[in-house]
């Protein structure tokens, strides 16, 4: 049988690179994408050290170019895609009424855009072979973060492209999935934008807390394989949060306040 082949965004840091792992693992062919190429080199060397196959492409995902780019190259190299997980993405902490609207254009290019371009591209490929097209969210996806305007908007795009893509996908044999991880350990924080664009630096909560993004990866795999629809991270941040957002939605919104307002330097 032909190898299967798997194209991660985001794919060198945190939960992108924990999942480059685990389909490496699998024994599926790993294309890596992401801006950092000297980081995707470097899990490329690991990999192949291992004798196991990946392509190293660098890719801003909110650029047209480098999605069609990233698709053609992954073609010309496997001739078939199977899954495209859209983990690319970029995070923020500032209140709305002081952040830079750039910095929400930026967040929407990256994490809304950036998964609708690959997904557009990669979707005739995923056709042929029924493949799975996956969506990593957050639970910002679910419920509105303070502080995280442009971060939550974003994800809920996300969720909504990626619904609407599993209904018009019913016939067709395509498998869509929205990932929702709780927090885990990743530099999602640490690169998160300031209200005027700058990289956050230091993370505001404790990492060593949080899921790890391995086991994040190990879940995420699962739910491909069992074709889930959708998939919830953690109890209290995650089921319990959508839980009360459908139910007791004015409790939510004053849990989430509370929750956020006892960040380190928290905006609020």
């Amino acid at each position: 049988m032909q190898q299967k082949v798997i194209i991660i965004t985001g794919a060198s840091s945190g939960i992108g690179k924990a999942l480059v792992y685990e389909y490496a693992h699998k024994g599926y062919a790993v294309v890596l994408a992401a801006r950092n190429i000297s980081k995707l080199n470097e899990i490329h060397d690991d990999l192949s050290s291992k004798g196991q196959q990946s392509l190293a492409i660098k890719t801003d995902v909110s650029k047209i170019d480098d999605c069609i780019n990233l698709i053609d190259k992954t073609i010309a190299n496997y001739q078939r895609i199977d899954i495209l997980i859209n983990n690319a993405g970029l995070s923020m902490r500032a209140i709305f009424n002081n952040v830079d609207l750039e910095v929400l254009e930026k967040l929407m290019n990256v994490n809304f855009w950036g998964t609708v371009y690959c997904t557009k591209f990669a979707l005739p490929h995923l056709l042929k072979t029924k493949g799975s097209i996956v969506g990593v969210l957050s639970i910002a996806g679910f419920l509105g973060l303070p502080a995280r305007s442009g971060y939550s908007a974003s994800k809920y795009a996300m969720r909504g492209f990626l619904d609407t893509l599993r209904v018009e996908n019913l016939k067709t044999g395509v498998h869509v999935l929205v990932a929702a991880p709780g927090y885990t350990a990743s530099n999602i924080r640490n690169t998160a934008l300031t209200e005027h664009g700058t990289a956050q630096g230091e993370s505001p909560r404790d990492e060593n807390k949080m899921m790890s993004a391995e086991k994040v990866a190990k879940k995420i795999a699962k739910a491909v394989d069992r074709r889930q629809a959708e998939l919830i991270l953690t109890f209290k941040e995650g089921k319990l949060s959508v839980f009360l957002k459908k139910f007791f939605p004015r409790l939510l919104d004053k849990l989430t306040y509370s929750f956020i307002s006892k960040e380190q330097d928290s905006p609020l």
